[in-house]
């Protein structure tokens, strides 16, 4: 349990009154120090998602052990410790008497000596073998036992030594063999790690668990010969297996490699060790997201035409494929999510790649990609804002666009069809390209710019018609942040990771300030658009969302695709939660002919957002004061009647003044066909 921890290495009472020294040895190397701690990174939950630190060290009190985890390492490394001064001449005896008589060069260190030579390896080089170093080790030991008294220096001993593995201490020994805090090690798996020091290469009970059993009986033999257990005891524990318990990887690497960094902007050196980072982080959550990316981009690599490498586990132990040909695309293909809360910005999962350990760039913070046609939800917005009506009939027609040098831009479709009139709420929700170029053009590139920056998406934005269509790069997390204005009623967020930041004894140094809150956009347009947005999922390009939602969560969002298939998005929302997914190679190159956002970032979101959810169900959007609602005809865009289908009628919204029957706005001009600029 973290709130057994103590990250200040000494908690048992100074009999002798000297305090422990601060970390980095002295020339005093009889003082106990402060060895460095990892700073935890903990989810919101309390629970451990990652660590920050040179050594992965967690110092607990003794007392707070059984009392049998101490007595396994005196009964194995120095059975006279409550007896001798910090030098045991017995000891010393029998190991000259051996050497003289059987050549035997055995050591007759005591934990105290052990300790000195750990602690301050500057001042007490246990790899010097000569007499001088000895005496000198031996000095240390019995000044050390003058000053501190024998339980302080056992648990110095036992939060200092190396088990291995990157493992100090006993409590990181217990987490990284057994999973599991330093409190709760039973006999033999106390035994086990006693048995370590000696060789913790050769006695690793997950390497070598037969040596490492060997060695462990031992130290339970010795445990009941002098009288800390007893006999039946022991036998007990010899005859378990050893079982250790494989460390799995980190939950939130990304996220760790993000607070590390606000930390030390924010002056705290979490890089030294000692301090508890509190999060935004739901644990489950992110868990279940960097599965869905990573299992969505397995999935999609087994795909028909496929260009890049097929990198997943599975594909690499499939020897009986014949399809061996040589990828088009000599990469990964890799991925970003990140879930947050829309009314504080608070990140509850972030995930920068598919596997951290093959590459920890965070394509998530520090990548830069085109959004596509997910960027379209802010050319709409910007056109509602000034007037434009869900029902207004436009043009998805071609188009043509002579830029400023002189050359002509012609947007067209993924599908390579025109579908002629249809409503503005139809064109999103098909994701038609050429109105959305228009709707730009009319209300000015700049005006959706600057909603756009409002709202949060921090990347220059090119004033150019292709960037309605997505064409300049964005920042994942920023862009992803930038779609809670929709989901909140038009407030604009700061992505926030740390909640607080604790030091070793508890107290709160750092709490970030709050943004103060901004407005993007008038509420009623957030919600037109979000509205829009809905039929995205329900019947437009992002169905697969909602095939995999169940019904009774609420789902809005856009799907994004680039020019040639080489970026694949969906950005969506529930009243809680927005979400973001990003697929595509490091390098920009087609991920597969026809790739698009609704049939391969789509699927992974929705399996994120139905993790969120589990069994739970979800709050509802409501409309804003300032909305009128009308039932209107889908093809027409026009108020229905009675002879109106029931699969055409729908509920339509519209700001106060602009429903049917309210005075014409200038947008009426789409009606007339397509416009040539």
């Amino acid at each position: 349990m973290v709130s057994a921890i103590s990250l200040g290495m000494h908690t048992v009472a100074h009999a002798q009154g000297s305090p422990p020294a601060p970390a980095g040895g002295s020339g005093e190397p009889w003082r106990i120090i402060t060895p460095p701690q990892v700073t935890l990174v903990l989810a919101r939950d309390g629970s451990v998602i990652g660590e920050i630190g040179r050594e992965r060290r967690l110092s607990v009190p003794v007392r707070s052990l059984p009392r049998y985890v101490g007595q396994a390492f005196v009964a194995v490394e120095d059975k006279r410790f409550y007896q001798h001064d910090g030098v045991d001449l017995v000891g010393v005896a029998g190991a000259l008497k051996d050497a003289v008589t059987k050549g035997d060069l055995r050591g007759a260190s005591t934990i105290t000596q052990l300790l000195v030579g750990n602690m301050h390896p500057d001042v007490i080089d246990r790899r010097d073998r000569s007499p001088a170093r000895k005496l000198r080790e031996q000095q240390a030991a019995r000044e050390m036992e003058r000053h501190y008294n024998k339980e302080q220096i056992l648990e110095a001993f036992l939060n200092q030594i190396s088990f291995g593995r990157g493992a100090y201490g006993i409590e990181m020994a217990a987490r990284q063999y057994f999973a599991k805090g330093a409190a709760d090690l039973t006999l033999a798996e106390a035994a086990s790690l006693a048995a370590m020091p000696k060789s913790p290469v050769q006695y690793d009970p997950a390497r070598y668990p037969d040596r490492n059993r060997t060695r462990r009986n031992t130290v339970l033999a010795l445990m009941a010969e002098q009288g800390y257990i007893t006999r039946a005891q022991a036998t007990a524990a010899q005859a378990e297996p050893v079982r250790t318990v494989p460390r799995g990887p980190a939950v939130a690497p990304w996220v760790t490699d993000v607070v590390r960094v606000q930390a030390e902007r924010a002056g705290v050196a979490a890089a030294q060790g000692g301090y508890r980072i509190h999060t935004t982080i739901d644990a489950a959550l992110q868990r279940a997201t960097q599965a869905a990316l990573s299992s969505g981009i397995d999935e999609i690599e087994t795909r028909p035409g496929f260009r890049g490498r097929r990198c997943s586990a599975v594909a690499r132990a499939d020897t009986g494929r014949t399809d061996r040909r040589a990828p088009r695309v000599d990469g990964c293909l890799e991925g970003a999510a990140v879930v947050l809360d829309p009314g504080n910005g608070e990140v509850r999962a972030l995930v920068g790649g598919r596997d951290y350990a093959r590459s920890s760039f965070n394509r998530a913070v520090d990548g830069n990609r085109q959004p596509g046609s997910s960027f379209k939800a802010f050319v709409y917005a910007q056109a509602l804002a000034q007037g434009l009506t869900a029902n207004a009939m436009v043009a998805d027609t071609a188009l043509s666009v002579r830029l400023d040098n002189g050359q002509v831009y012609s947007p067209d479709n993924a599908d390579n069809a025109f579908m002629g009139a249809l409503t503005v709420r139809e064109a999103l929700t098909r994701s038609r390209n050429p109105v959305a170029v228009q709707l730009a053009l009319s209300v000015g590139m700049d005006s959706v710019i600057a909603l756009a920056r409002r709202a949060g998406v921090r990347a220059p934005i090119a004033p150019y018609p292709s960037s309605a269509l997505g064409a300049s790069v964005v920042q994942p997390l920023d862009f992803v942040a930038a779609y809670a204005a929709f989901d909140n009623g038009g407030v604009a967020v700061d992505p926030r990771f740390i909640a607080r930041i604790e030091d070793r004894a508890g107290r709160t140094v750092h709490v970030p300030a709050g943004a103060p809150m901004r407005p993007a956009m008038d509420s009623r347009v957030a919600f037109l658009v979000r509205d829009i947005m809905q039929d995205v999922v329900e019947r437009g390009t992002a169905t697969a969302v909602r095939r995999i939602v169940p019904e009774r969560i609420p789902v809005a969002g856009k799907t994004g695709t680039t020019n040639d298939n080489t970026d694949v998005w969906f950005v969506g929302m529930t009243p809680e939660l927005v979400v973001g997914v990003w697929l595509g190679f490091d390098r920009p190159a087609m991920i597969a002919p026809g790739a698009a956002g609704g049939t391969l970032a789509a699927p992974i979101a929705g399996r994120i957002i139905a993790d969120a959810y589990g069994s739970r169900t979800s709050g509802s959007w409501t409309p804003p004061p300032g909305l009128v609602a009308a039932d209107l005809d889908r093809n027409t865009g026009k108020p229905a009647d009675a002879n109106t289908p029931a699969d055409r009628r729908y509920r339509e919204w519209f700001l106060l003044g602009t429903e049917p029957g309210a005075l014409a706005w200038p947008w009426s001009l789409f009606r007339a066909g397509p416009i040539g600029y």
